[in-house]
């Protein structure tokens, strides 16, 4: 984590929180979006601690020089919580889905990596909206599946600073750029011809069976 003692970083947090790396999923909040009260109504309780400064580094209200390293990293971490808590906000509402369109449109979030979609751009999205309980994953609105990201920096962030719904939105607000879907699907052969389906069947009838018998000795062992 960077010491923050440049000149660009105390007098842009946003611009360097945003070029750090493995915060590229990110996008700019507008400070108009920030600095309106409503909009931040309850995260004082998500961030208990150091609330009012996290929020004077976020727009770069705070005086540094005042705080000792150890309480300026705090605040420092307090700061990146309420930012990812803030975007998860701001990227549902008409402008935070046009900046997060314009990413997707230029594939920043990588590529759906399932042949059959033909590189296929991704968009982020949580599997939940409670913070600290799932870390981002990848949506594929061609084959409607979820991926891990490629970077473990990036598959180390909180879903909840994305949400549930952005992706399911975008498409809503925006239903030209939604792909149509791929149906698609590898199909096994042997020498050119498909796996006869009584082949499969038989084959998961043998597995129940061993697992049965394994089941049946277990009870009489």
């Amino acid at each position: 984590m960077s010491s923050g003692s440049d000149s660009d970083y105390a007098k842009y947090w946003i611009d360097w929180f945003l070029n750090t790396k493995g915060n590229e999923y990110f996008c700019e909040v507008d400070e108009d979006y920030i600095l309106d009260r409503f909009n931040l109504t309850g995260l004082n309780a998500e961030v208990q601690h150091y609330y009012l400064e996290a929020l004077d580094m976020i727009t770069d209200n705070l005086d540094e020089d005042s705080l000792d390293e150890k309480v300026r990293e705090q605040v420092e971490k307090a700061a990146r919580h309420l930012y990812g808590l803030i975007h998860a906000r701001f990227v549902i509402t008409t402008r935070g889905l046009a900046k997060m369109l314009d990413k997707y449109k230029k594939a920043e979030f990588g590529r759906c990596p399932r042949v059959l979609c033909n590189l296929q751009p991704l968009l982020p999205v949580g599997l939940s909206d409670v913070p600290m309980t799932k870390t981002v994953k990848l949506y594929c609105p061609r084959c409607e599946d979820i991926y891990n990201p490629k970077s473990s920096r990036h598959a180390s962030i909180d879903g909840a600073y994305f949400g549930t719904s952005v992706p399911h939105m975008l498409f809503q607000v925006h239903p030209s750029y939604l792909p149509t879907k791929n149906y698609e699907r590898y199909v096994p052969r042997i020498f050119g011809f498909k796996v006869h389906e009584i082949a499969e069947q038989h084959r998961w009838q043998d597995q129940a069976r061993e697992q049965f018998e394994s089941k049946l000795k277990d009870e009489q062992s």
